[in-house]
């Protein structure tokens, strides 16, 4: 019988979530081993994700993985992952989904007093909160998760935001101070998703992997990565969005917002086909920042 290679990062949350899948793989007869990879983003862990080149630092690494034939499956946090699977790749299944919200660690935003410092390595999370919130300060956080969550009370800072997910997967639930609002706090595309890709000629991996797919969570983060994929490399805008499925029809919400918080677009659609919803949502979104003048999108 074959043993499945799970390419993963190191990370303790990283290896929990290879962890499961091999659980996953398991239950159904089918045994794994871990292999393990180093990406950009774990060796650079002091510079900003802007600085890195953003989406992919955490990803490109375990693809390679898989590109060299040192791994057949790897496993990804979706929201980590690029728009676009390179040629020979394929996003071949997203597991049942955790809540893709975001969280305040330290304190709720109505607790945190004017001034306060609020600590993210994101864009999107650092302007959502600006925009509700023009008062805060904003700074750089980096490191693992276990790093990330001791921060609140010391160094100046008040509180971080984190993914509701990765607290439910670490068991850290009851550090949530407050959960975000997803219709405000549009969470990032794959947030609280697992993705797992193959090649797309393994068709031993391909089929292993379809038994895992949740074929609505699937559609769902589809929808979100082609909103991600049209909207390219031209826009350096915070970006999020978030899609739901129900009686068949996928509704997905959309956000392009200002660094600063003081602009933003927004927009919400319904439809069957992820790929084509994702584009469309995405036109409309751009179609709108022409008339509001945000920077950072390159015409």
């Amino acid at each position: 019988m074959k043993t499945f290679r799970l390419a993963t990062r190191r990370s303790p949350l990283a290896l929990i979530q290879a962890e499961l899948i091999q659980k996953k793989l398991h239950d159904l007869g089918m045994q794994s081993e871990l292999v393990l990879v180093e990406t950009t983003g774990d060796k650079d862990t002091t510079a900003s994700l802007a600085s890195l080149g953003g989406r992919g630092v955490f990803a490109v690494e375990i693809q390679l993985a898989l590109l060299r034939g040192d791994a057949d499956i790897a496993v990804h946090s979706a929201k980590d992952l690029p728009s676009i699977s390179p040629d020979g790749l394929l996003l071949a299944c997203v597991p049942e989904r955790r809540d893709a919200a975001d969280v305040l660690v330290g304190k709720s935003l109505a607790g945190l007093g004017p001034g306060a410092t609020v600590a993210t390595g994101s864009p999107r999370r650092a302007a959502l909160l600006l925009e509700r919130r023009p008062d805060l300060r904003i700074v750089e956080l980096r490191g693992n998760m276990a790093t990330r969550l001791a921060k609140p009370g010391s160094d100046g800072i008040d509180a971080v935001v984190a993914a509701a997910a990765a607290l439910e997967r670490l068991g850290q639930e009851q550090l949530s101070a407050e959960r975000l609002d997803t219709e405000w706090f549009i969470p990032q595309v794959g947030q609280g998703a697992l993705a797992l890709e193959a090649r797309d000629n393994d068709k031993e991996s391909l089929e292993a992997l379809a038994s895992l797919n949740n074929i609505t969570a699937y559609d769902c983060v589809r929808a979100e990565r082609a909103f991600l994929a049209e909207l390219g490399t031209g826009c350096s805008i915070p970006a999020g969005a978030y899609a739901v499925m129900s009686d068949g029809q996928i509704s997905l919400s959309a956000v392009m917002i200002a660094i600063d918080g003081t602009k933003s677009v927004r927009a919400t659609m319904t439809g069957k086909n992820p790929d084509e919803l994702g584009k469309q949502i995405a036109i409309q979104l751009r179609d709108k920042e022409n008339g509001a003048s945000l920077p950072g999108w390159e015409k």
